[in-house]
């Protein structure tokens, strides 16, 4: 909802921005109301609203921890309105034919940020859009409850207030966990709910067999406080879906991990029409890389590796070789910061994502999507598999060349990495959809313009 209204509001406020600028530039209303009914001219703001909107979010001015914070607000506008308008200065010289003029963008520019800096400001001031804070009660001492209140203090954009923990046997009440302590004990959960307002009630139970308040539970629930667990909250707040005590029964009875044959069906058109999108499109970039490679190391160009895709089954991954020839003399390795074993062309087309390209050709083949858990080397797998729970739940779906796990965390080169990637990959095939694979694609080409995580 918060950027649903950012949205409508910033393209408000671009337009009348716009609005004001011819105004001021023709001197005369009837001039700019007659200007302004022009045929094309919501062709002209269009293109100006979708130029100004794609900066924004690839300046992460819908992202909470820009949107909640005004020391950044201003730094962060201004790189987004004066990229926008680079990028309209490129488009104009393109089509000029489509251009509002030098004047009105000269005018328009200042006056936009002006009205997105004051707008903002006034949402953070007003706390529109931040109602007061929920208070949060944690019933258990639990370590999943305890590392959540660390990841909610560490995260005030949350807007959630932690008031405290409820011991299960009341032994140790006063005792200080994170910050807040152990304020109660379970069996008073109805009467610190209602002392201390609460809003939430999350469990974190170290045994939940008969130390539950189960009658408690109920009645609060149907007087309305909201009632979770700690696996649920955590992978609302960080999404991804926690290992730590996680159990088979919360994975069978929680919503989610469902994959309708439309759903699949709509999901592989879209990997066949992308993927020779991406093919034509990056043909030319494509034959520079492929001679680089040539020129400094020699062939091979293309790399081929075994990986391990849907239902656990092999096949030969393409990539533009990246590294020397002798990479893996010594055996398979992780890559790591700095690796020595990549070329100089590597380093390069490795922080843009180019050496990437040629599995547009698996994704044809239908080995992988644009879209799914990275597919992950046999040996590394079979450790994995042994060092990590609900690790192959991963091959219930296509392996991506981009991901929810590749887009919110960095490249995985351990065991603890790959479990931490795995949580994140359990919450995308639990919410498997097209919007969701769409927000990964905007957020994977924020990731290769600022060159995170790569190596």
């Amino acid at each position: 909802m918060t950027t649903k209204v950012l949205v409508v509001g910033d393209a408000c406020l671009i337009s009348l921005g716009l609005c004001l600028a011819i105004l001021i530039r023709l001197h005369d209303f009837h001039s700019a109301l007659n200007y302004l009914r022009l045929p094309d001219m919501p062709f002209r703001f269009g293109i100006v609203l979708a130029t100004c909107g794609i900066s924004l979010y690839y300046n992460d001015l819908y992202a909470s921890r820009v949107v909640n914070r005004r020391s950044e607000l201003f730094i962060y506008l201004f790189q987004a309105v004066g990229t926008a308008w680079v990028i309209l200065a490129i488009l104009y010289y393109l089509i000029p034919d489509h251009s509002l003029g030098r004047g009105i963008a000269v005018l328009s520019a200042p006056t936009i940020l002006l009205f997105l800096l004051s707008w903002r400001l006034m949402l953070l001031e007003t706390n529109f859009l931040f109602p007061r804070q929920q208070r949060v009660l944690v019933v258990g001492t639990g370590p999943l409850g305890i590392s959540l209140v660390r990841e909610i203090l560490h995260r005030p954009e949350l807007h959630l207030k932690v008031v405290g923990f409820l011991d299960e046997n009341g032994e140790n009440i006063g005792k200080s966990l994170v910050n807040p302590g152990i304020i109660g004990a379970a069996r008073d959960l109805e009467e610190i709910t209602a002392r201390e307002k609460i809003d939430r009630i999350v469990l974190s139970l170290k045994e939940r067999r008969g130390q539950t308040p189960l009658r408690e539970l109920l009645h609060l629930k149907f007087a309305g406080v909201a009632v979770e667990d700690a696996h649920s909250m955590s992978e609302q707040i960080d999404g991804k879906i926690r290992l730590e005590h996680l159990s088979p029964s919360w994975m069978i009875l929680s919503e989610g991990f469902r994959k309708s044959s439309l759903l699949l069906a709509a999901k592989r058109m879209l990997d066949v029409l992308v993927s020779l999108l991406l093919l034509i499109l990056m043909l030319p970039i494509m034959g520079i890389v492929a001679l680089a490679i040539w020129l400094e190391s020699g062939s091979p160009i293309l790399f081929r590796q075994e990986r391990i895709g849907l239902g656990g089954r092999p096949f030969q991954i393409l990539k533009f070789r990246s590294m020397n020839h002798d990479a893996e003399e010594h055996g398979p390795k992780w890559a790591a910061d700095d690796d020595r074993r990549v070329t100089r062309v590597g380093g390069i087309i490795r922080k843009l994502r180019l050496d990437e390209l040629p599995q547009a050709v698996n994704v044809l083949r239908g080995e992988m999507s644009f879209v799914g858990p990275r597919p992950e080397r046999a040996i590394f797998c079979r450790m994995l598999e042994t060092e990590t729970p609900f690790y192959a739940l991963r091959y219930s779906v296509r392996p991506g060349i981009t991901g929810w796990a590749q887009v919110k965390y960095q490249y995985g080169a351990s065991i603890e990495e790959a479990k931490t990637k795995l949580e994140y990959d359990l919450f995308y095939i639990k919410h498997l959809s097209l919007t969701l694979d769409l927000a990964i694609l905007f957020e994977t080409a924020k990731v290769v313009l600022w060159q995170r995580g790569a190596k």
